[in-house]
């Protein structure tokens, strides 16, 4: 991009270099932040999808019980008695990034008749839950780290562009208006001794 050579110019130019170099580290320390949250939420994360696996893991017992599942009608198999209604999220700032914070699943209010199913059925419905909450839970807590590695990527762009295009550029505008200058400045010094000696001669 062509600058214009001028003292007004280079103002700018220092202006200029002087405000990304002032929001250059609160740029840098934004993306420290991220990248500390991001770790700790990847590790909670992981941590409940292990919670998680190993519950499913523990209905290994139910799997003889389970398989009377079959003989149930349509409309009074596990899977109707089970039905996960709302997930209710707040939000919170991390990092000045808005995400979504877990704190509830609803599940639809179904009654049943417990002469309708063996005895482990109530057993069964409460783990179940216990599954569809964390599922819950997981899901949100991809949708936070989603988040927070796309205000990441975002905030890493706006670091090199300063780091490596803006600062640069600005101080390279610089030096070039003020090799401009100089020049020009020199050139205005040789013609006045010129013109001096000329009229000194002149004068003579």
């Amino acid at each position: 991009m062509a600058i214009k050579l001028t003292k007004n110019e280079q103002k700018v130019q220092k202006d200029n270099l002087k405000q990304f170099q002032r929001y250059l580290p609160t740029l840098q320390l934004k993306k420290q932040q991220l990248q500390s949250v991001i770790m700790k939420e990847n590790q909670e994360l992981e941590q409940k999808e292990a919670e998680r696996a190993a519950m499913v893991g523990n209905l290994d017992e139910w799997i003889a019980v389970f398989a009377e599942n079959t003989i149930f009608e349509d409309s009074k198999k596990l899977d109707q008695l089970v039905q996960p209604d709302t997930v209710v999220c707040t939000t919170e700032n991390i990092a000045g990034v808005r995400v979504p914070l877990f704190e509830e699943l609803t599940f639809k209010d179904i009654s049943y008749d417990v002469d309708d199913y063996p005895l482990w059925v109530d057993t069964a419905v409460i783990k179940l839950r216990e599954i569809a909450r964390l599922d819950a839970l997981v899901s949100t807590m991809k949708k936070r780290v989603e988040c927070l590695e796309r205000e990441l990527r975002s905030t890493s762009q706006r670091v090199n562009l300063f780091e490596k295009v803006k600062i640069p550029e600005a101080k390279e505008n610089i030096r070039v208006i003020g090799v401009y200058l100089g020049d020009q400045q020199t050139a205005a010094v040789v013609r006045g001794k010129i013109s001096k000696k000329k009229l000194t001669g002149a004068g003579t």
